[in-house]
């Protein structure tokens, strides 16, 4: 075993000392103005997740992260860490810049929080731009983990416009042990499904495309766990899906898996043409919002974004009913009033 893959392992036991969680979310940033997070609307859906999830990345793009600046972000930080801490939730920080001397400036804004009980790490992704080589790509994720953070490498080309290539992912692996996590949302699988060698890190699927059941090792699949936009409604069913392949009931996980793809689907289409915000957020607020509130959902002013644009009432209805027809919606749900 190589020295990087021992000093590595090392890093992953002390960070998770019972283990890499399997189920990660990117959770969403409930916000009660334009730019304002809502502190009880989010510690409401952390305790809702929290019996199923125990890794989440904050903020992602489903919680709108690219759109934030520092100080939101620093701002959400002070909010989701606390009640993380509380929950024995594990928590890595997104660092979602298109530069990367923007990512390192953001790193320096974070440093008091490298010793936080609640964080792991940081979440990265490769420096923006479709024309950019491979080397460019890896000299850029480099500087940024020659600062020493735990980091998870995060495969984005929607956004990047480009795409880590296997050997360059493999390579930055080799070169750093503080690379403890890869997360692809491309949904093409190339690094997963490579036959390279990525020392031990652990690798997260974050499509929401192909389905579900086929993906974890559990099941002949290429990755450890998930790291899921839709662990925000579906933690408890996701969990269920997992423990279904890890005990070998293939079938049922695979009902599940189907059942769980037609309502993200439908979702999916609902938001999509939306102009505001992006559509990770937009399906997965106007789900969330049908578990939050039950059969009272529509008796609730339906949620925002970070720019103060509140989702359409009939996307909430939308929604509700594509929960229903599942058996997917509560009669009450986790915000326990019903009705703010």
């Amino acid at each position: 075993m190589s020295a990087i893959k021992t000093q590595r392992q090392a890093l992953q036991a002390t960070l998770f000392p019972s283990g890499i969680p399997r189920l990660w979310c990117p959770t969403l940033t409930h916000f009660q103005a334009a730019r304002t997070p809502d502190p009880e609307r989010i510690q409401a859906h952390l305790a809702a997740l929290a019996p199923y999830v125990k890794g989440i990345l904050v903020p992602g793009s489903t919680g709108e992260g690219w759109e934030m600046t520092d100080s939101d972000i620093r701002g959400l930080l002070d909010i989701v860490l606390a009640a993380a801490a509380e929950q024995g939730i594990r928590v890595l920080i997104g660092v979602l810049k298109t530069s990367t001397d923007e990512v390192l400036a953001c790193l320096d804004a974070l440093e008091p929080l490298r010793t936080h009980p609640a964080v792991v790490g940081v979440t990265i992704c490769p420096p923006k731009g479709s024309n950019l080589t491979q080397q460019t790509l890896y000299d850029g994720l480099a500087q940024v983990l020659a600062r020493g953070w735990p980091t998870a490498l995060y495969q984005l080309p929607q956004v990047t416009q480009n795409e880590l290539a296997p050997e360059t992912v493999a390579a930055l692996i080799r070169a750093f042990d503080n690379v403890i996590l890869f997360k692809d949302t491309s949904g093409e699988d190339r690094v997963a499904q490579s036959s390279l060698d990525f020392g031990g890190v652990f690798l997260v699927r974050g499509a929401e495309k192909g389905g579900y059941a086929p993906w974890p090792r559990t099941s002949g699949g290429p990755y450890d766990g998930f790291l899921l936009s839709t662990a925000n409604v579906f933690a408890p069913e996701l969990a269920e899906l997992l423990r279904l392949l890890e005990t070998g009931h293939h079938a049922a996980a695979e009902a599940l898996s189907d059942k769980l793809v037609a309502v993200v689907s439908a979702a999916f289409t609902l938001v999509a043409g939306f102009p505001h915000g992006n559509a990770f957020a937009n399906a997965n607020k106007v789900l969330d919002h049908g578990r939050a509130y039950g059969e009272a959902s529509l008796d609730v002013t339906p949620p925002l974004l970070y720019s103060g644009v509140r989702l359409p009432r009939n996307f909430i209805e939308a929604g509700a009913e594509i929960l229903k027809a599942h058996g997917l919606l509560p009669e009450k749900g986790y915000c326990e009033h019903g009705v703010e």
